[in-house]
């Protein structure tokens, strides 16, 4: 994590995720697949949250908080890169489950 992911602070129910590299696997063969084939990885962690939205003058706040595993949809949120590192700016509603 870089000091810049922290200094981002999320608007709203907005939260900044991190994409967890997949293990990579070896394949019968010898056949190297290019990284723009792969598929995205679909865990992620969570690296800073916003404050959560407000419905009928009430702030509902986020459910989950930083450090936290989860899953998300292969096409979800904007990417963003900071100092070389690819993160992900996405609404909580995009996030589908906490991992364990």
């Amino acid at each position: 994590m870089t000091n810049s992911a922290v200094n981002i602070k999320p608007l709203a129910d907005r939260v900044l995720v991190k994409r967890l590299e997949e293990e990579e696997e070896q394949k019968i063969g010898g056949i190297i697949i290019p990284d723009t084939a792969k598929e995205k990885p679909q865990e992620a962690e969570i690296i800073a949250v916003g404050p959560g939205k407000v419905e009928d003058g009430k702030r509902v706040e986020i459910e989950v908080k930083v450090g936290d595993k989860v899953l998300i949809g292969k096409y979800s949120g904007t990417e963003v890169k900071l100092d070389g590192e690819e993160y992900l700016i996405m609404r909580e509603d995009d996030i589908l489950a906490i991992v364990g």
